[in-house]
Parts: C-alpha cells; sequence; structure tokens
C-alpha cells in the first residue's frame, strides 16, 4: 500500500484517482500525505474534478426527482388556495421533489399569466421555494462519502435492470445523489494538504469579515450558478476543519444572493410576469441577508446553542444556519406578501397595451425541455392562451354582420374590429407554429409512456385549433363583406337565431380555454354534452330557416347564403370544441390507467 501511495506521486491525478476508485483507499491512507509539500496542479484538478462531479451528480439527482414527481407538480401547485401559509409550505414540497427552484418558477410564471393564480400568491411559493432547497444542504451534511460508491451502484442496477419507468428514475435518484458524494469526497481529499498550509487558513479566516465572505459567495455562486454547489463547498470545507461557523454563514448568505442574479440573468428576454417574479425573489434574499448579516455573532452562538443538543459539527451547523435563515425570512415576510407585489408591480409596471399586438409566446421556455412534465404544462398553457384568442376572434366577429357602425377592438382601441382579428389570426398561426416546435423538442427527450402519448394528443388539439381560427378569418370574416353589399338585413327570427348560436358556440370555447387551462375533466364532458345538444339546434334552425325561404320572405331569401355558411361556420367551431374535449379525456384516460397499471406492477412485485 505504500509502494501504491508513492508510485502516485509520480502518476496523472486521474491514474491515481481511478486505482484509489478500485481499491478505496481509507482516509487514513492518505494522512501522511498532509504534511508533504502542496502539489497545486492535482489539488486545482481535484478540486475542479470533484465540483464537476459534484454538479452533474446534483443534475443526475434532481432529474430523477423531476421524472418521479414531475407529472404530479402541476396539480399540486393549481391547487394552491389564497392561503398564503398554504402556498408557502407547497413551494416547500415541490422544490424539495423536484430539486429545483427554478422549475418551481417557470411553473409560477406560467400559471400567473393563465391567471391560475395572482402575482401575489405566487409570492408565498417563492418563499417556500427557497425553503425547499434548503433540504439539498441538509442532505448533503450527513457524512455519506464513505458509501458513495455503493449508493452509485445501486443506483446504476436500478437503472439498467428496472422494469417501469417509476423504477428507474428512483435509480437516477440514487445514482445522482452517490455522484454528488463521490465528489464531495474527491474535494475533500484534495483539500486535505490545506489543513497544514498557513497562508489558506489565515485567508479562510479573512471570511469572518461578512462581507468579504457574502461577496465570495455571490460571485462564486453566480459562477457555477448552483447555490447547492456554493453550499457543498463550504460544508466540505467546514468538515475538513478549514472554515469555522462565522465564516461560513456569510458565504452562505452570498449564495443565496448569488442564485437570485442566476434567476435575474434567466429572466431577460422573458415576459413581464417571470421578470417580476425574479425581482421579487432578489428582494427577499437581500431584504433577508440585510436582516441577519449585522447579528452574525449572534446567529452563530445561536446555531451552536442548537447543536449541542444533538452533538453537531460545524458542517452541520452551517446547513442549519443556512436552512434557519431561509424558514425565517419566510415566516417573516410571508404576511408582508401583497406589500412585496406592489413594490414590485411598481418597479416594473405594465406595459402600454399597444406593445401587445406583435405575435410572442408567453409560456414556452427552452430551459424546461430537459424537464418534460413541465415543459408539456408550458405547452398546454400557451394552447389555453391560443383558446382564449380564439374566443375573443369568435365573439369579434358577429358585430359588423349585424351593423354597420364602426367598432374598435376592445383590448386594443388603436385597431378597428376586423384588423383586431386579422392581428389575432397572425398570433395563432406564430403561436401554432412554435407550440408544435416545442412539442416536438419534447418529443426528441426521454419520455415515459403517458407523457409520449400526451404529446400525440396534444399536437391533433393543436390542430384543431389552428383550424378553428381558420374557419373565423375564411369562412366567417368574408360574410361580413358580402352582407355589406345588400341592401336588406336578416329577418328578425333569423338574425336572434344566429346570435343564440354563435354565442352557444362562444360558451364552448370559453369552456375549452378552461379545460386546456385546468386540465377539467367535469367541464370537458360538458362540452361533449352541449355539442349533442348544439347539434339538435343547429337542425331546428335550419329547418327554420327553410320554412322562411318557402314562405319566400325577402330578407330570408337575399341572405341565404351569408346565413347558412354561418351556420355551418358556427357548427364546426362546436365539432372542433368537442373534438379537442374527447382528445383531452382521451389523454386523461390513458394517464389514469398508467397510473394503476404502476401501482398494479408495484403491488406484484411487493406480493412477490
Amino acid at each position: 500500500m505504500d509502494n501504491l501511495i508513492r508510485a502516485s506521486k509520480h502518476a496523472t491525478f486521474p491514474a491515481f484517482l481511478m486505482t484509489a476508485v478500485i481499491l478505496q483507499l481509507p482516509t487514513n491512507a492518505l494522512a501522511a500525505d498532509d504534511l508533504a509539500p502542496i502539489s497545486w496542479p492535482l489539488l486545482i484538478i481535484g478540486l475542479i474534478g470533484g465540483l464537476a462531479f459534484f454538479l452533474y451528480g446534483m443534475e443526475k439527482m434532481s432529474d430523477g426527482m423531476k421524472k418521479t414527481a414531475g407529472n404530479r407538480m402541476r396539480s399540486i401547485l393549481a391547487a394552491l388556495t389564497k392561503n398564503r401559509v398554504v402556498a408557502l409550505t407547497v413551494g416547500a414540497f415541490v422544490t424539495m421533489l423536484i430539486q429545483s427552484s427554478s422549475a418551481t418558477t417557470v411553473m409560477l410564471v406560467s400559471f400567473v399569466q393563465a391567471e391560475l393564480m395572482s402575482f401575489a400568491q405566487s409570492l408565498g411559493v417563492i418563499l417556500g421555494a427557497d425553503i425547499g432547497t434548503t433540504i439539498t444542504a441538509q442532505m448533503i451534511a450527513f457524512k455519506l462519502t464513505d458509501y458513495a460508491l455503493i449508493m452509485v451502484a445501486v443506483g446504476f442496477c436500478l437503472r439498467l435492470f428496472g422494469k417501469n419507468e417509476s423504477v428507474k428514475s428512483i435509480g437516477d435518484t440514487i445514482l445522482g445523489f452517490g455522484i454528488l458524494f463521490y465528489g464531495m469526497k474527491m474535494m475533500s481529499d484534495a483539500m486535505k494538504p490545506l489543513r497544514t498550509y498557513a497562508e489558506f487558513i489565515d485567508m479562510m479566516k479573512g471570511l469572518e469579515n461578512p462581507f468579504l465572505g457574502l461577496l465570495i459567495g455571490t460571485v462564486f455562486t453566480a459562477l457555477v450558478q448552483s447555490s447547492s454547489a456554493s453550499t457543498g463547498v463550504v460544508i466540505v470545507l467546514a468538515q475538513q476543519g478549514l472554515i469555522t461557523l462565522e465564516a461560513g454563514i456569510p458565504v452562505i448568505f452570498g449564495a443565496n444572493i448569488g442564485t437570485c442574479i442566476t434567476a435575474g440573468l434567466a429572466s431577460i428576454g422573458t415576459s413581464r410576469e417571470a421578470k417580476r417574479v425574479a425581482i421579487a425573489h432578489v428582494l427577499f434574499k437581500v431584504a433577508g441577508v440585510l436582516l441577519f448579516i449585522w447579528w452574525i455573532p449572534q446567529f452563530s452562538a445561536l446555531m451552536k446553542f442548537i447543536a449541542q443538543s444533538f452533538g453537531a459539527e460545524t458542517a452541520r451547523q452551517i446547513a442549519n444556519a443556512h436552512t434557519f435563515f431561509n424558514v425565517s425570512i419566510g415566516l417573516l415576510f410571508l404576511p408582508f406578501i401583497d406589500f412585496f407585489a406592489r413594490l414590485v408591480i411598481w418597479m416594473l409596471p405594465d406595459r402600454p397595451i399597444s406593445k401587445g399586438v406583435a405575435p410572442a409566446v408567453w409560456h414556452l421556455d427552452d430551459a424546461m425541455l430537459s424537464t418534460p412534465a413541465l415543459a408539456i404544462d408550458l405547452a398546454r398553457s400557451e394552447m389555453a392562451r391560443m383558446a382564449k384568442i380564439i374566443k375573443r376572434m369568435h365573439f369579434g366577429v358577429i358585430h359588423p354582420l349585424f351593423s354597420n357602425a364602426p367598432k374598435n377592438d376592445d383590448v386594443f382601441p388603436q385597431l378597428t374590429l376586423l384588423e383586431g382579428i386579422e392581428m389575432r389570426k397572425r398570433k395563432i398561426d406564430f403561436l401554432e407554429s412554435r407550440t408544435r416546435k416545442y412539442l416536438l423538442q419534447i418529443s426528441r427527450r426521454e419520455l415515459d409512456g403517458e407523457q409520449a402519448t400526451e404529446i400525440a394528443g396534444l399536437l391533433a388539439i393543436l390542430n384543431n385549433i389552428r383550424r378553428t381560427a381558420d374557419i373565423i378569418t375564411r369562412t366567417m370574416v368574408p360574410q361580413i363583406e358580402r352582407k355589406n353589399t345588400l341592401d336588406v338585413d336578416f329577418s328578425d327570427e333569423g338574425k336572434d337565431e344566429l346570435l343564440d348560436y354563435h354565442m352557444k358556440a362562444g360558451k364552448q370555447l370559453e369552456r375549452l380555454e378552461n379545460v386546456l387551462r385546468e386540465g377539467t375533466k367535469k367541464i370537458a364532458r360538458k362540452i361533449k354534452k352541449k355539442e349533442l345538444r348544439y347539434s339538435d339546434l343547429d337542425h331546428h334552425f335550419r329547418q327554420q330557416h327553410i320554412k322562411r325561404l318557402l314562405e319566400e320572405r325577402p330578407e330570408s331569401i337575399e341572405t341565404h347564403r351569408i346565413h347558412m355558411a354561418m351556420i355551418d361556420a358556427i357548427k364546426q367551431i362546436n365539432i372542433y370544441t368537442a373534438s379537442i374535449a374527447e382528445q383531452i379525456l382521451a389523454i386523461e384516460a390513458i394517464e389514469k390507467k398508467g397510473h394503476k397499471t404502476n401501482k398494479g406492477s408495484k403491488n406484484k412485485e411487493l406480493v412477490n
């Protein structure tokens, strides 16, 4: 063994690392090297390599958790009430499961834009998400590095031999956890020689200056784009006795601010709501740090006092400080959410309404493609927005058919009614193209059977949404010009029938928007039920119009082509909305069947 250690001094770092992995050298076997001259190249390579393993393991663990729990995240968040405590708790729970506060934030932006929750409600979830991220630090503080390769082996076996996606996802989580801890072991081993290096020890003591530690924590976190990585490095330093609690706390504070900088940069070029969420995140963190940074000695004493009861070392004390800080600012700021919401809106007010004329996506985010469950939710939110746009087109097209009085668009008064319809058709074409490409990008990812089925169904729904918009612009709008060439109006009965039928189709589109936004099966069934009733109504209206023709009423004869074209168009809209509702119900049925199958497989495994 001594020969191996001496040989390692002349070997490359990767070769020594591979030898150490195979033989699993105990920690005390390297103790003799602590007094040897420090090899800075090997130390730096060990730190960088260990950090790379740590970050990759974190990503792998996060992906596994997202696959396991991601499909349930939308329903959990969508069930939020106006209760702030519930919002805080759900935010912490969701982020703990998917190990990504940024993923939680993206979902929040989607829900705010889809009007599922207010911006003020989303702030409670943001505070909870900050608490959820501290779970990672608590896990890291456990001394599990000696079992890292066992976790890697177990996770790999589950991933390789798992019979269903649920087991494989759990394997990914354990595998990532093992790689994460092995990265910590590499960093810890690389830093051992620094325990006797006086210059480094003096530098680490300098971090007890709170503002220097705050700066280093902020910059490092902004560079690696992971507060968990910063926290992990501090915990490794503490496990080696290289950093005190008083020095580690300001670095942790800096890591909390640094992760906000990352979120802020990610929000550049996104929607206004996304920018507001990022600003709120920064405000919470900066305000919290300003409250805590002035009493770090007292805060450290409190953490040490708490640790005495459990015999916790410095590493655990730092993890506890990280958790205590985020829980405290969450509970402290929770009663003032409305104030923060007004402050953020004041800092970033709504744009003038005219800027909404240009086509733009609101929900699709390429950063979420790595989490298919969440990316699918974003696509559904964008499609719900498309249904809302079509609903406005539908309600706008009827006015000029019955009145020659000029009318401007309700939302964009600088446009005429017809200009507003054409503008929205351009939006639908743009959004259909972007959403279809987004769904196809998701389909190239590693998906389970339910997700693949849902994407296929959403692509079919997207096609029907576009066809509905085409009916309005290609069939209904031309009838306006045709009607303007006539000197007669519809009969009073014909006008009432068209208005009634048109209003009912508009309500179907409104229900469709709610179904796409909330995934409510009850409303989808109602659309199907109404479509059957409206089919009978369509037949009745046609018979009534033919009866007026047989009576040779001049206004009915003159407006016959227009009247029938409008009846046909409205019927097609009802058919398409019912078809979309049927596809949504089919998707829900397959997902429900998949959950039952997975549950049955698990029960069978337990029996066996």
